[in-house]
């Protein structure tokens, strides 16, 4: 064989052995793979869907308000005025209290403000514990961010009245009457619901007359004084040690063996208040309570 034929040859097989190394490899698949394994990587990794906190809407008969847990928030998608408009009920049935175990009701009222009221929910939240807040109509105009913190963490709200004055309250039911619709349309236009409870400023027994109870009925609301009070509105600039010793010398009467409605205050003024707070839950997870949030099957403190 010449030499012409023999680099003709190895020219040949060189050329082959160059075309049979451009096919596709593996690595070349590579980058596909690493997108699709990319994608469900961030897929498994996205953050899940923020939990709504368990609450009850009232049905338009409210034929769904006797629950089987004390510390879920009950409210309503209409107002009063709504439901007379549409010919719904608005008187409440019947509900049956609930009376399981023991059971310590934290009520706040007066508030919510911009300091103590955001603390309060902190320390509820560290300690995993649902609790009721009266708002004043008032209050709520003015911390409108406050009220939807309240409700978007699974707390109850109760209405409080407008502006807690005494003189527009209770020379008339008509006048009561006013103040707690107007609270409720703007607690509406916050959070797009209403309380179904009130409490009365300064407490029903001190300030209903016999006209007071069949109004409320007539119109929906459940009232709920307290059973205990840490006093933390008494005269005298009281300290978080008195309100202490008061829930451990109240919660000892035979009222609050299975109920017990403790009467705090969350507005300005009431540091004192939060202070004890942390220490008012251990005392009664001591003596064996579960907490709750009002609702109208809770029962009355007497």
């Amino acid at each position: 064989m010449t030499l012409r034929k023999k680099l003709g040859l190895l020219t040949l097989a060189v050329s082959l052995i160059l075309a049979a190394g451009c096919g596709t490899t593996p690595q070349e698949s590579a980058p596909a793979e690493s997108s699709a394994s990319s994608a469900s990587s961030s897929a498994s990794s996205a953050q899940p869907a923020k939990e709504e906190p368990a609450r009850v809407i009232a049905a338009d008969d409210f034929s769904n308000l006797a629950l089987s847990a004390p510390d879920i928030p009950v409210f309503d998608k209409y107002t009063i005025a709504q439901r007379r408009e549409k010919g719904l009920p608005t008187e409440l049935p019947e509900i049956a209290p609930y009376r399981e175990g023991r059971v310590a009701y934290l009520t706040f009222d007066d508030g919510p403000d911009a300091r103590n009221t955001p603390a309060i929910l902190d320390i509820l939240k560290e300690n995993g514990i649902k609790a009721t807040f009266y708002i004043t109509g008032a209050q709520a105009e003015a911390h409108p961010d406050v009220v939807k913190r309240i409700y978007e963490e699974g707390h109850a709200i109760g209405n409080h009245s407008y502006d807690h004055h005494y003189e527009k309250l209770y020379p008339s039911v008509d006048g009561f009457l006013g103040q707690m619709m107007h609270t409720d349309d703007i607690i509406y236009s916050i959070i797009g619901v209403r309380p179904l409870n009130l409490r009365a400023p300064g407490g029903v027994v001190s300030q209903f007359t016999s006209a007071y109870p069949p109004a409320l009925k007539a119109n929906g609301y459940v009232e709920h004084d307290w059973n205990v009070s840490v006093g933390d509105a008494a005269p005298g600039n009281p300290v978080a040690q008195n309100f202490i010793d008061n829930v451990l010398t109240q919660t000892e009467h035979p009222a609050t063996a299975h109920t017990a409605i403790v009467l705090m205050h969350s507005n300005e003024g009431h540091l004192e208040t939060v202070k004890a707070l942390p220490e008012i839950i251990r005392v009664l997870k001591d003596k064996g309570y579960s907490f709750g949030v009002v609702t109208p099957m809770t029962p009355q403190p007497w």
